[in-house]
């Protein structure tokens, strides 16, 4: 993965599992947003293939991906005075054609994504005149109204407060779990990456370090490695995976040298 002459990643090889919740994390600038742009055909890798139902993803029509995909990228910008309805509309476009306009079915996945993310009275509202999280969750309804077996998240939970972050995770967790979705997102928090996922990609500096379980890849020993942090991992009392518990390391002292005087 590359971005014109700066090399992002490479050597990546990365089987996403199907029906799983899967979230990368790494320490920032480690080619994570990259990865997921390659993943949703949003960015062509210079070399290597992405794969996407064993089909080369950038020889597929872009209307067949969007059926397949749904993605939210970062830092996503809404046109001008759009209003937060027909931006969760506009998830619906994939399934439409000349011959199957806008119906029923569409009515209901557009108002069911406003509802599943709280964003049901404000459907009237112009996008611009929302708050960052307000926004952020408009962006995550119309990816849920394209009702897409796969959804691909980056940093998802941005502008969001605690709660509205627990409340997109919870909501995440639940397509997969019920509703048999892959779920692929770039989280921060690393406890939260522990709490909902049940496989983590660790990365850094542009190579996958490690993946598997939350129990597996979340070690002292490779957080310390990863992002230069002292972390102390317990049983969360809730779900028994692991909670990481951190701490700043303490600088290292600074050798010092005799003062050597000038004489005049």
């Amino acid at each position: 993965m590359a971005h014109d002459q700066h090399v992002v990643g490479e050597h990546l090889d990365l089987e996403i599992p199907a029906g799983r919740f899967t979230v990368v994390l790494g320490p920032n600038a480690c080619g994570k947003s990259t990865l997921l742009r390659s993943l949703s055909r949003l960015h062509e890798p210079r070399a290597g293939t992405v794969y996407l139902d064993g089909r080369d993803i950038h020889r597929m029509r872009a209307k067949d991906v969007a059926t397949r995909l749904g993605v939210l990228p970062q830092s996503a910008v809404a046109p001008a005075g759009i209003s937060v309805f027909d931006l969760v509309r506009r998830g619906r476009y994939p399934h439409q054609s000349f011959l199957s306009r806008w119906g029923p079915e569409d009515e209901r996945s557009v108002r069911r994504a406003l509802e599943r993310t709280g964003m049901a009275e404000l459907a009237d509202r112009p996008v611009d005149a929302l708050s960052g999280g307000q926004r952020q969750r408009a962006w995550v309804a119309m990816a849920l109204a394209q009702e897409s077996p796969i959804l691909l998240l980056d940093e998802p939970t941005t502008f969001l407060d605690v709660a509205h972050q627990i409340s997109l995770l919870e909501l995440l967790s639940e397509l997969n779990r019920t509703g048999g979705r892959t779920v692929v997102a770039v989280l921060h928090d690393i406890n939260h990456a522990a709490q909902y996922a049940d496989h983590l990609v660790m990365m850094s500096g542009g190579r996958i370090v490690a993946e598997g379980s939350p129990a597996e890849v979340l070690t002292s020993e490779l957080l310390a490695a990863v992002f230069d942090i002292d972390a102390t991992i317990i049983e969360d009392p809730v779900n028994g995976g692991p909670h990481v518990i951190t701490r700043h390391r303490a600088p290292a002292p600074v050798p010092t040298t005799p003062t050597k005087k000038v004489m005049p």
